[in-house]
């Protein structure tokens, strides 16, 4: 994980995942999606970086992170860091 990349761990079954991806795609930001039901493992380090078992995690480019962001808590951040 690079400084500029935001990274979203999630699994298709969570809806507040497809949520989340949704809103970063209809926004066009790049970002690199961790799917935890194809990479089991991954979901050592989300629980790692948020301290807690729920999902989505979305990690930013300054290092802070979202669990189980609302629409506008994403688009708040986004707009901070100045990707949209």
């Amino acid at each position: 994980m690079t400084s500029s990349t935001i990274t979203m761990f999630g699994a298709e079954w969570c809806g507040d995942c497809r949520r989340t991806k949704k809103q970063l795609d209809a926004l066009g930001v790049d970002y690199r999606y961790v799917d935890l039901i194809a990479d089991p493992a991954a979901a050592d380090v989300a629980r790692e970086i948020s301290g807690r078992t729920s999902i989505p995690v979305v990690v930013y480019p300054d290092s802070s992170h979202h669990v189980e962001p609302s629409n506008a808590d994403v688009e708040s951040k986004l707009r901070e860091l100045a990707i949209i």
